[in-house]
């Protein structure tokens, strides 16, 4: 609001100027994601609290979890509210990828929403099926977009490849099942890894702050060129975006560090984890989800490798718990541990991940 409002009128305020550049309106989204953070989380606590929104306590979860009953959970609807206020006032709302990305919050944001009030009322939330539909069909949407309406013509269905300068797999019309796949597949592996007080939160910070930068390269004639990316024009207010959910999650992290006062819940779990995905998808530079985001893909890969050792062994179990933030949890280790640990892990594998730029 505040560009399409302020940076017209430039000629005649020369300070207004400011306004035309992306890294100043991208640092005051993140700040005001966070002041939003701080000043709406102790209003929506209380109110979730008060209409009954609270965690219910895992039937497999041991008894260090069993303190944690009755936490307020749907906190996500306070980063969301954050988020989409901050991109009102400052990002580009005529930008293609700033109204793709708000429509696919307040799509995902339905679904997380439901999934938490259903989950409070009967323990069971939405079905899996209906959950993966909802996914399912913003993918195909965003998929079809980007094929018959292509952000650089000649690269419709394409992927960049990582370590590789200036080579794109050409997917074919399997791009809009590879869509699919991506964000569901990020969607969840965030939802998986939401288990620990502030786990997930400080690691989308670490994620979506790195597509954040590449967001600002991709964006940048010079930048993309200079680091052999593929130069999208309008992309970099990508980095709007990222950094005001980097903010908002900072913010909420106050709220959600250990011990937690309250749970993202579905809300920001599914739909952060589909945002990441879909700027991700928009920039084209999806395979760098599995370095970027390597602590969710673990997380993931954990649950998958426990259930297939559990029916190829008849019963034996992988690991003591999965995901496998639960594993260390069963070998004694302090939650407050697990977490900063595998923050240091997700710090370490985006420094890996953005050091590809220049490995080509």
């Amino acid at each position: 609001m505040f560009y399409l409002l302020l940076a017209p009128l430039k000629e005649h305020f020369s300070i207004l100027n400011i306004f035309r550049y992306i890294t100043f309106r991208a640092s005051y989204a993140g700040i005001t994601s966070i002041v939003l953070c701080f000043v709406l989380g102790p209003h929506l606590t209380r109110w979730l609290k008060r209409i009954g929104i609270r965690d219910n306590l895992r039937p497999y979860l041991d008894d260090a979890h069993k303190k944690k009953k009755g936490t307020v959970t749907m906190g996500g609807l306070i980063m969301l509210i954050s988020i989409v206020i901050s991109i009102i006032l400052w990002a580009d709302l005529s930008n293609r990828y700033i109204l793709i990305s708000l429509v696919s919050i307040l799509w995902l944001g339905i679904i997380g929403v439901a999934d938490d009030i259903l989950t409070v009322r009967n323990r069971r939330g939405i079905s899996v099926k209906t959950k993966l539909l909802g996914q399912f069909s913003l993918g195909v949407v965003i998929g079809v977009l980007l094929i018959f309406a292509p952000q650089v013509k000649g690269y419709e269905n394409m992927t960049s490849l990582l370590f590789l300068k200036n080579f794109f797999l050409n997917l074919g019309w399997f791009y809009i099942p590879f869509i699919i796949f991506v964000i569901v597949g990020t969607s969840n592996a965030v939802n998986i890894t939401d288990g620990l007080d502030g786990l997930a939160t400080g690691l989308l910070v670490i994620t979506v702050g790195s597509y954040g930068i590449l967001s600002y390269i991709a964006g940048n004639v010079n930048l993309s060129k200079y680091l052999n990316i593929l130069f999208i024009p309008g992309s970099g207010e990508l980095s709007i975006l990222c950094v005001a959910i980097a903010g908002a999650c900072l913010g909420f992290l106050w709220f959600n560090a250990h011990p937690a006062e309250v749970f993202m819940g579905d809300t920001g779990s599914l739909t952060l984890g589909g945002i990441l995905a879909i700027v991700a998808v928009l920039i084209k530079q999806e395979l760098l989800l599995i370095l970027l985001g390597g602590v969710f893909v673990i997380e993931t890969l954990s649950v998958i490798f426990q259930i297939a050792y559990f029916k190829l062994t008849g019963g034996k179990r992988l690991f003591r718990m999965a995901p496998i933030h639960h594993h260390f949890e069963k070998l004694g280790w302090p939650e407050s541990k697990i977490v900063v640990r595998f923050w240091i892990i997700g710090i370490l594998l985006a420094i890996l991940g953005l050091s590809t730029l220049k490995i080509r």
